[in-house]
């Protein structure tokens, strides 16, 4: 087990947005929703890249993130967790090619058994640079066949149904996210917001990364994956 990282000091994140951010080419993150999505495991991720964007704006740089929305059933919209009605862009027969495609969690059995979500996943895999997993997202991943024996991680209430439906994944505990470069989970909820801003950090640059926690004012917990 991986000791977690503590979170820095906000007196440790950069005061003043940086200004010589490199240029770098726009990346397409595509978020699965679906009825009874965990709110903050996809809401929060499309707020660090949207933040991020802004940020990077502000510092003279074009958006480095472009984020789509793409939804099971007819693909305009689900009811998530606790009731709250979020649109979307697009259906999966829509979707463009994403260059990072992340799958929240929240209640997951059905759509894990969606055909068309985990044809999707399956077709969409070899043009990602990273395919990525919010809390019991990795339930969905694991069921599309993309984490056979990988080490991963998800909520720590869900660590033992993986480890039972599952049984080849090394299934971590105590880490916030573990990122295999072309595959990424990360643990529970608010975790999310972790795995999201250290795919800023490797897209986009560590001083974005910061930045972008800073303007969240989130204390990132950087380094608490493996």
């Amino acid at each position: 087990m991986t000791t977690p990282v503590p979170p820095p000091s906000p007196h440790d994140l950069p005061h003043d947005l940086p200004r010589d951010l490199p240029p770098g080419r726009v990346r397409r993150i595509g978020v699965v929703l679906f009825d009874e999505v965990e709110v903050l495991d996809a809401c929060g991720p499309f707020e660090v890249f949207s933040v991020a964007n802004r940020v990077a704006e502000r510092a003279g740089r074009a958006a480095p993130f472009e984020v789509v929305l793409v939804a099971t059933g007819d693909g305009t919209g689900v009811r998530a967790r606790g009731g709250l009605r979020l649109g979307a862009d697009c259906g999966f027969a829509q979707a463009p090619p994403c260059e990072v495609v992340l799958v929240p969690g929240g209640v997951v059995d059905t759509v894990a058994a969606d055909p068309q979500l985990l044809e999707w996943l399956r077709r969409s895999r070899p043009g990602a640079e990273v395919v990525a997993s919010v809390c019991t997202g990795a339930f969905v991943l694991a069921a599309a066949g993309l984490l056979d024996g990988r080490a991963v991680t998800t909520h720590w209430e869900d660590l033992d149904a993986l480890r039972a439906a599952w049984p080849r994944l090394e299934v971590r505990e105590g880490v916030r996210f573990v990122d295999h470069g072309d595959l990424a989970t990360s643990a529970g909820i608010s975790a999310g917001l972790d795995l999201s801003l250290h795919l800023v950090q490797r897209l986009a640059g560590r001083e974005l990364a910061l930045a972008t926690a800073r303007q969240m004012d989130y204390a990132w917990r950087e380094g608490a994956g493996a």
